[in-house]
């Protein structure tokens, strides 16, 4: 996988901790709903790249959307870079969501919680709003909502403090409003994606969930972030998967949580 350079568009501020930052990208770059960039930052004490999730593409641009994980972090050198400052990446990486077949699913519902909405926001936009979004937040900071709604998705909320929608989780949110899933897509902590696990097995439900793992090299050949599947992989013939490039996506049923 080659490293390209890319421009800083613009970059700005969601939330105290949120930032939204549009690099330049070629229209004709296919980019699959799910998949991530890894951004390699200009302090040469932080070899290793940043892999933040893909929230959007347009004419414009590719958008990220990533948290701030602490004062002297790598997230937090990436929040001070400027428009017109130059940002070595590779990508898009990963397996995402199968969109083709989500189009022809009926009652398709994307759960998302934190910095797993992002890439729920591309989905539903790939999917033309046919979906429901459940979102699930910190507090009332419900950043991306009002995106989710231009889309034309019906929107459920959950929060942690109970500031905005049902009090609990995204599967708290579902249970509220008594919601048919037909495929669920989801992205989150782990928690989160556990629960949506055996929920989905309990009710025979197709389950396909964005994994997160800590990458070191982020293009399969470190085997830093692999996971426990239920089938032997080919490459590491044992049962794991590399979240990095045989996922992010998986088969709820593939994985071990």
């Amino acid at each position: 996988m080659e490293h390209k350079t890319v421009e800083i568009i613009s970059q700005e501020k969601l939330t105290e901790d949120i930032m939204s930052l549009w690099i330049s990208w070629e229209p004709d770059e296919a980019v699959i709903p799910g998949q991530f960039i890894n951004v390699y930052l200009k302090d040469p004490s932080r070899m290793l790249p940043r892999p933040i999730s893909i929230c959007d593409v347009t004419d414009k641009g590719l958008r990220m959307v990533y948290r701030i994980t602490g004062a002297a972090t790598g997230t937090k050198e990436l929040s001070g870079y400027k428009p017109k400052e130059k940002l070595r990446i590779t990508g898009p990486v990963g397996r995402g969501y199968p969109v083709e077949e989500l189009k022809n699913s009926e009652n398709v519902v994307l759960m998302g919680g934190g910095i797993g909405i992002p890439p729920m926001l591309y989905l539903a936009k790939s999917l033309g709003g046919r979906c429901k979004a459940v979102l699930g937040y910190r507090d009332s900071s419900t950043f991306l909502k009002e995106e989710f709604d231009a889309l034309g998705c019906r929107v459920l909320l959950s929060s942690d403090d109970g500031s905005v929608g049902v009090h609990g989780t995204v599967l708290d949110a579902i249970a509220a409003d008594n919601t048919d899933c037909g495929v669920i897509c989801a992205c989150g902590p782990k928690p989160m994606l556990r629960g949506i696990k055996d929920y989905a097995s309990s009710r025979d439900i197709k389950a396909y969930i964005s994994l997160e793992e800590r990458m070191a090299c982020g293009v399969g050949a470190c085997l830093g972030c692999v996971t426990k599947t239920q089938k032997t992989d080919d490459h590491s013939r044992v049962k794991n998967a590399r979240v990095c490039v045989d996922g992010p996506v998986f088969l709820a049923g593939e994985v071990a949580l």
